[in-house]
């Protein structure tokens, strides 16, 4: 019997900071037993440079990463939607888990400010990976 992997879908406005950094930390900390997506309604043209910046401190690369255009099928495909405290509006599908990170939008700011952001987005994301992929 194959258990399939639990699938989550961080979302916020532009795809370009907080969505990304937990996407990275799940990736990064899940080691691939959870499929992660991210995506914006209004996606950047790309990665805020302080959220590159404070992920490159942690030892994690998302310099390469672009954001993504919310899509239907991207809900319909995941088990668990976040969205990041940006208020954003995503499609609703019975069965799906959803969940708002109310967490501070690092755009425009340095990464000093964004620190304390990336922090509270990799505790919520351990305590994610412990509900789903319990020992």
């Amino acid at each position: 019997m194959t258990v399939q992997k639990p699938s989550v879908l961080f979302v916020c406005v532009h795809n370009a900071g907080r969505s990304q950094m937990a996407a990275a930390y799940l990736a990064e900390l899940a080691g691939g037993a959870i499929d992660v997506r991210s995506a914006g309604s209004a996606p950047a043209p790309s990665v805020n440079p302080a959220a590159v910046a404070a992920m490159a401190e942690e030892g994690i690369d998302i310099s390469a990463e672009a954001p993504n255009i919310l899509t239907t099928q991207a809900v319909q495909e995941s088990d668990v939607v976040i969205t990041m405290g940006c208020g954003d509006s995503c499609p609703v599908f019975a069965g799906k888990r959803y969940e708002d990170w109310a967490l501070e939008d690092p755009a425009g700011q340095g990464v000093d400010a964004v620190r304390p952001i990336r922090d509270d987005i990799k505790a919520r994301v351990l305590a994610l990976i412990a509900e789903l992929l319990p020992a």
